[in-house]
């Protein structure tokens, strides 16, 4: 009874909310979206990609270098658009700090039109990014497990791809954006992440999903852990790509 009680109770709210603060789109002000279909279809996706390690080689698909895949255990780094266009800073901006988490739709589906265009194998399952359950308190949700679960469902047609929770992160770490030092970015997330699950990985292609990747730290650290566990490849997408790595 209280459960049917809140749940009536959760819909009139939002209704209340709806009618109060129509949600409208962000970048022309028309209601209903967060982004509606036009302003969707001005996004401009990266036609070109690098190596998402050394970021000087121009590859497929963001995949990785030959030379890096000597040191590094990502498959490939699928950087969606660019975070240069004030429209998708803003939309993240809002996800991330501003707690609109409704926006893993939108921001779901970019991710979404991106992988499609690139030839990489459909993976076997979709893991997102952990955070530290200090963070996850703070923030209300783990912005890029829900953009993981749009994927899941949506990527394609009538079908699910499996999504595994199997990461987990150990310890908390500052935010990569506070460490200006690559180096530094580096050993803030030695041993940070574990795997939980070893089945859910074994001889599987991954792909790894966050929402934005800076020096990609994060993503190669967690790429070394599923390749550890043994992973076939691992391949990761995100929206953008905040700022290049610095010595």
């Amino acid at each position: 009874m209280l459960v049917e009680l809140f749940t009536i109770f959760r819909k009139v709210h939002i209704f209340a909310l709806n009618i109060l603060f129509p949600i409208k789109c962000v970048s022309c002000a028309k209601e209903g979206d967060w982004l509606c279909e036009n302003c969707f279809a001005k996004i401009k996706f990266l036609d070109e990609h690098i190596c998402g390690v050394c970021e000087k080689m121009i590859t497929p698909d963001g995949r990785t270098c030959q030379s890096c895949r000597k040191k590094s255990s990502i498959s490939g780094l699928i950087v969606a658009t660019s975070y240069k266009n004030n429209l998708i800073a803003h939309l993240v901006h809002l996800y991330k700090y501003r707690f609109v988490s409704d926006l893993h739709k939108e921001l779901g589906e970019i991710l979404a039109k991106a992988l499609q265009k690139t030839d990489v194998p459909l993976p076997d399952i979709i893991v997102p990014v952990p955070l530290h359950y200090r963070r996850l308190r703070w923030r209300g949700f783990n912005q890029s497990l829900l953009l993981a679960r749009y994927l899941s469902a949506n990527l394609l047609p009538q079908f699910e791809i499996p999504l595994k929770e199997c990461l987990a992160r150990n310890r908390y770490t500052p935010p990569q954006m506070k460490i200006k030092n690559y180096h530094s970015r580096q050993q803030n997330l030695a041993d940070a992440f574990s795997i939980t699950e070893l089945k859910e990985v074994k001889n599987k292609t991954v792909l790894l999903v966050d929402d934005i990747a800076t020096t990609g730290s994060t993503i190669f650290e967690c790429a070394k852990v599923l390749r550890k566990a043994g992973a076939k490849e691992v391949f990761a997408i995100v929206i953008a790509r905040q700022e290049m790595k610095s010595v």
